[in-house]
């Protein structure tokens, strides 16, 4: 079992999925479990989880996405979406704004460290008309789709990408490195 350090190392954006390894449904279960266990504001998580697995609900959110074709290599998608009426019946419209925003991504960060830790691997996609995928898993007008996540068994093994030394993202002299 990787520690939480090495979950966090292990997780790649993969472009390329092997259609021949399904998601189990203990694996997806599992995955959305973590997802909900994720901080929000007021612990009102507000978001919505559509999964798509079917062929022709991936091919349309492929569509969505200027034609990301790993989103029909992978055998799930799965898409967060926002909950501003959830949000905002408590704090207004910062809420729905802001904080449904906050609670959608947040939960789409824990799915994909779940996915990593159950050994699958995922791609955030944040470029799509949320029009087009909100029609293709009849996500209702009052949802906002956010992300989609694409998950499924690499195909491939990502170079790692370079990341900005932490001295560069710190502001002030809160930690003196």
């Amino acid at each position: 079992m990787w520690d939480f350090f090495e979950t966090i190392r292990h997780r790649h954006s993969v472009r390329h999925y092997r259609s021949d390894l399904p998601v189990s449904r203990e694996q997806l279960h599992a995955i959305l479990e973590v997802a909900c266990t994720a901080p929000s504001a007021g612990d009102l998580q507000s978001y919505r989880i559509a999964v798509a697995t079917t062929p022709a609900q991936r091919q349309a959110l492929r569509a969505a996405s200027g034609d990301q074709a790993f989103l029909t290599e992978a055998p799930v998608c799965l898409v967060f979406c926002t909950d501003g009426e959830r949000a905002a019946a408590r704090y207004g419209q910062r809420g729905a704004d802001l904080y449904a925003l906050q609670d959608a991504t947040i939960a789409a960060s824990y799915a994909q460290l779940a996915a990593v830790a159950a050994g699958l691997a995922t791609t955030w996609v944040g470029e799509f008309d949320e029009t087009q995928a909100r029609a293709a898993l009849d996500i209702p007008s009052s949802l906002r789709p956010i992300a989609l996540i694409a998950l499924g068994t690499a195909a491939e093994t990502p170079q790692e990408t370079p990341r900005r030394p932490l001295k560069d993202i710190m502001l002030g002299d809160g930690l003196t490195l």
